[in-house]
């Protein structure tokens, strides 16, 4: 099964476009609730040199923090879904 871990904000629409796309996709994942202020997201920042979020990590595939929603989505369908090879 995927290895997958999904850094969000609770409440934060680019997060739930992601994780609806993993569920709709059957996937498992770990989820990292960053918090609300930019300062404290340290976590994330280490991960994807950033502090912003939906932050995605998939060892398996060597994305180690991949950012920006619609690119998530896009990887996870390519990756897991019908565009799977």
């Amino acid at each position: 099964m995927a290895n997958l871990e999904l850094y969000e904000l609770e409440g934060c629409p680019y997060c739930a476009k992601v994780v609806n796309k993993l569920e709709e996709l059957g996937l498992e994942y770990e989820s990292h609730m960053v918090p609300s202020s930019h300062s404290e997201r340290t976590e994330v920042e280490e991960v994807s040199g950033q502090t912003g979020v939906p932050v995605l990590v998939d060892e398996e595939h060597g994305v180690d923090g991949m950012p920006e929603s619609d690119d998530i989505v896009e990887y996870l369908e390519k990756t897991y879904g019908d565009g799977a090879a």
